[in-house]
């Protein structure tokens, strides 16, 4: 089946979509994204991601390229001519074409980009029976990681320095020691008392989709959280520790620099919040 891609009111055949050299995304990493994961015909967490991209673009002082409820509809449309039943979608949105200049154009209308991938295993079996490896790294990002932009160099250097270092991830270290979150995921700890820790929202990490449903979850399941910060440190002698992320839902970590994490294997914790988290997707209407 052809590849689709949407921009600016056309759907076309993904090789022919681009968008024009002077776009301030292109220029500037003026521009704001979310990735939303497609389950069985399902987008998970589709009202939240909405709700986030217009934090976003307020946060930017965007506007939105349509209204919120017809963004959706062209999704959902690209999603049927692509024939996508597990995937994920993407979608962009920057402030638009102007002669480069760094303040604001006036009335420029905003970039619209969406485009479709088929994904056949959101992780493979050896991850989940045997868990995944990170390695540390000091964060450099910028102040404002409340928003999802696509500013993403810093995270970029980090995931390519895990991945030569043969880690799955990488875990960014604040100057005063504590996990701030991965390169694209939240993290997590579970202690040795099994209550459920994981950084509390601010400007320093993206409140994770995902990472609030896990949190409801968990409430419902009865399980103890404390939204607080943790060293690398403690969440070695944790009794376990994950990443959640759209595309991970909830991924065990059993390695952080080359350490095991607690008994060094995936934990029950872990193991019930994805399940949550999947159960909760399917219990959605299709999409």
């Amino acid at each position: 089946m052809a590849r689709w891609a949407y921009v600016n009111g056309r759907y076309l055949p993904h090789r022919q979509a681009a968008v024009h050299v002077e776009d301030r995304g292109f220029q500037f990493a003026d521009g704001v994204y979310e990735v939303v994961t497609l389950l069985d015909g399902r987008f998970a967490d589709m009202d939240g991601h909405m709700e986030r991209l217009g934090r976003s673009l307020s946060e930017l002082r965007m506007d939105w390229p349509a209204a919120p409820r017809v963004v959706t509809m062209i999704a959902r449309e690209l999603v049927r001519r692509n024939g996508v039943r597990n995937g994920s979608l993407y979608i962009q949105v920057t402030r638009g074409v102007a002669p480069r200049d760094f303040k604001f154009p006036a009335d420029t209308p905003a970039t619209l980009v969406m485009t479709v991938k088929r994904v056949t295993a959101f992780a493979k079996p050896e991850q989940l029976e045997k868990g995944v490896a990170v390695v540390t790294v000091p964060d450099i990002r910028w102040g404002r990681r409340d928003i999802k932009t696509v500013g993403l160099l810093a995270p970029v250097l980090a995931k390519q320095q895990a991945a030569e270092s043969g880690a799955y991830e990488a875990w960014l270290i604040d100057p005063d020691g504590t996990v701030t979150e991965g390169s694209s995921s939240n993290a997590w700890i579970v202690t040795q008392d099994g209550v459920l820790v994981t950084r509390p929202p601010s400007q320093k990490i993206l409140n994770g989709i995902t990472r609030l449903s896990l949190l409801r979850l968990a409430g419902e399941r009865g399980i103890p959280v404390e939204e607080r910060s943790f060293t690398v440190e403690e969440a070695l002698a944790a009794r376990e520790a994950f990443v959640s992320s759209a595309g991970t839902f909830a991924l065990p970590v059993t390695r952080i620099d080359g350490k095991p994490v607690g008994e060094g294997r995936p934990g029950p914790v872990t193991r019930a919040l994805r399940q949550a988290y999947l159960d909760y997707v399917a219990a959605e209407l299709p999409s």
